[in-house]
């Protein structure tokens, strides 16, 4: 039988102690972490890059079927992929918990190896954060941070007219995982001795639940010494992703249906449940890969990199963007996406 220890037996002060001895800081630039006031960073001279999400149970994840690894993992991904798409490089993290009294320290300790698994990855350190108790479900709040040289910093408002639109990996993915996943769980609420079917879909639930920040693109860039002119991680489906690019850059773009990157598992998932995988990798979600734009010129070293798909280009247009179907027809892009309220 599976031990059990209640968090009021350790404290919030046990429990914090407990999450730093687990977390030893390892780059120069982590001053100090848990175990005063505020942790103290290094910039090294660099600008410090910033940015926080907030998960909650019931809203972004289903403990019904995530795993506390999986969820510690993906909380720390989905926020260094954000530092990805500033072209930056992640730092350092800090986690915050609402916690609920039907959790355990052994299921907290379940929680934060995915998220020392996903630091080890990203070669980020852990250095503070807070706990709480929370009346609710299990709430995850993180912040990362992250330099870059301030040339390297890319925003979302440099695209120009003639620029290359790229994508790294494939899409929909994620989207189709989640709706797998969401039929096993209304499978087995029906009949608790059915046993889940997934073994044919395997990347899509993968997706769903670990979802990788495409770093390795980021160096891969830094190494062929291109610097993207917009660029954002593709989180809430790639046309809302792309309309911010348009929008914030004051220009107008085409991608071309039949350059989109869609996983053949992601085709036969799609086919399996009758849902466009096009719709999936257009407003599904949840990607995490990075949609930049690059200048013409810098197409050349693109090309280098397996990982990434040329889908379209940037226009003079203000009116948004288009994809341009294989039937030849152009269609405006909408993006319903993920709405957060």
């Amino acid at each position: 039988m599976e031990t059990r220890t209640e968090l009021s037996a350790i404290g919030e002060f046990g429990l914090i102690k407990r999450i730093a001895e687990k977390f030893p800081l390892v780059l120069s630039s982590s001053i100090k972490g848990i175990g005063d006031d505020a942790a103290v960073v290094d910039t090294e001279g660099k600008k410090l890059l910033i940015s926080t999400d907030l998960l909650m149970e019931g809203v972004h994840f289903d403990l019904a079927y995530t795993p506390l690894r999986h969820l510690g993992y993906k909380a720390v991904a989905v926020n260094v992929s954000d530092i990805a798409a500033m072209n930056g490089i992640p730092k350092q993290i800090t986690v915050s918990l609402g916690l609920s009294n039907r959790f355990s320290v052994e299921a907290i300790d379940e929680l934060y190896e995915g998220i020392k698994i996903a630091c080890e990855e990203y070669n980020i350190d852990l250095i503070g954060g807070d706990t709480s108790a929370s009346r609710g479900g299990l709430a995850i709040s993180i912040t990362v941070l992250g330099t870059a040289d301030v040339h390297q910093i890319v925003y979302r408002s440099n695209a120009k007219a003639g620029d290359i639109i790229c994508v790294t990996g494939d899409l929909g993915a994620a989207f189709m995982g989640l709706q797998v996943l969401e039929r096993e769980k209304q499978v087995f609420l029906a009949n608790p001795d059915m046993q889940p079917e997934l073994s044919d879909k395997d990347y899509v639930v993968e997706r769903q639940l670990k979802p990788t920040a495409r770093m390795d693109v980021i160096h891969e860039l830094r190494a062929l010494d291109l610097i993207p002119t917009a660029m954002i991680d593709v989180s809430d489906g790639l046309a809302a992703e792309l309309l911010h690019i348009c929008k914030n850059s004051g220009i107008g773009g085409v991608i071309f249906e039949d350059k989109m990157p869609i996983d053949d598992q992601t085709y036969l998932t799609g086919t399996e449940l009758n849902f466009s995988p096009m719709t999936a990798a257009l407003n599904g979600g949840e990607d995490y890969e990075l949609l930049f734009t690059v200048s013409q010129e810098d197409y050349p070293k693109i090309e280098q990199i397996s990982e990434i798909t040329p889908i379209g280009y940037i226009t003079n247009e203000v009116e948004g963007a288009h994809i341009m179907m294989k039937s030849g027809s152009l269609v405006k892009l909408t993006a319903p996406g993920y709405e957060h309220f």
